[in-house]
Formats: structure tokens, sequence, C-alpha cells
């Protein structure tokens, strides 16, 4: 895996922050593709199924479908969670963006249509998360909320 450079959290916070008018909806009766980790993926995602929070950034829990132990999420736009997902290749560029939040840290990539989604790096299951739109307000308020549950139930080390 390459390593890529980390941009300084007080200049990405800001550029969340302009992103944080539009429309976009994922939950609320809303269905997502469920991944299909390997094996070894398949148990860390299920050990980080139970260790999510029931609220993410003051959101509650509202998970999309088709229900999953590989997915999960919070309010409406929903901030969708899916684990197990396959490495993007955008891991391959060494001028990736990525950021580290309170020890996990994150390949960044801003859609076109204004969402941020964020994927663990040097994770054994990989983990992505897609802040909508609407939910950019807060920055990364929801990958903090999100840090102590990805240590606890996805080791460090290099997913296959």
């Amino acid at each position: 895996m390459n390593i890529f450079r980390h941009r300084p959290l007080g200049l990405l916070a800001p550029a969340l922050l302009i992103t944080a008018a539009g429309c976009s909806s994922a939950g609320g009766g809303a269905t997502v593709e469920v991944p299909t980790p390997d094996a070894k993926a398949a148990g860390s995602c299920r050990n980080l199924h139970t260790a999510l929070p029931p609220k993410l950034d003051g959101l509650d829990r509202d998970d999309p479908g088709p229900r999953s132990v590989y997915t999960a999420g919070w309010g409406s736009p929903a901030i969708i969670l899916r684990c197990g997902v396959e490495r993007p290749k955008e891991m391959n560029d060494p001028e990736a963006d990525g950021v580290g939040v309170n020890g996990v840290d994150w390949l960044l990539q801003k859609q076109d249509d204004g969402s941020f989604r964020f994927t663990t790096t040097l994770r054994e299951a990989y983990v992505e998360v897609t802040i909508p739109k609407d939910r950019t307000a807060h920055g990364l308020a929801p990958l903090t909320d999100l840090a102590k549950p990805i240590k606890k139930a996805i080791p460090e080390g290099i997913a296959h």
C-alpha cells in the first residue's frame, strides 16, 4: 500500500463546511449495496457491527436495507457505513488525500454529488463511510465517533 499525504484537519473541516447545502438521501427506506467480504474480514465486520454506536454525531441509527451486519446508517439523509468493501483503486495513488482521526487512517474521496467517502487504511478489513452533502457541516465528527469501535473490532494490518 502506498503511503499518501495527510491534509491538516484544520484545512479539511472548512472544506466540508463549505459543502453543507443541497440534498441527498440514503436512509429512511433506501437501499445500499451490501459488501461480500472474505472470511477474515467478515469476522471483523461482525465484531464492528456489535460495537457500533446507537447514535453517530447526534443522529439515531437507522440502518439501510437490505439489513446486514456489513452495513449501518445514521440519520436522514443517512451517514452510511459499509464494512468489508473492496480496496479502492485510489489507494494506489501516492497523491491521494488521507486523514487520520483518533488513531484510524482514512482515504478521503470527494464525490461528484458533494458527499464525502472515507475508507479505512491499514486495517484487516476496509470500512467505508459516506457522509452525504447535507451532513458535512460537522466535518469529521462522524469519524471521531467511529474511531473507537473500529480500533476495537478491526485489527491493524493490510486487508486483502
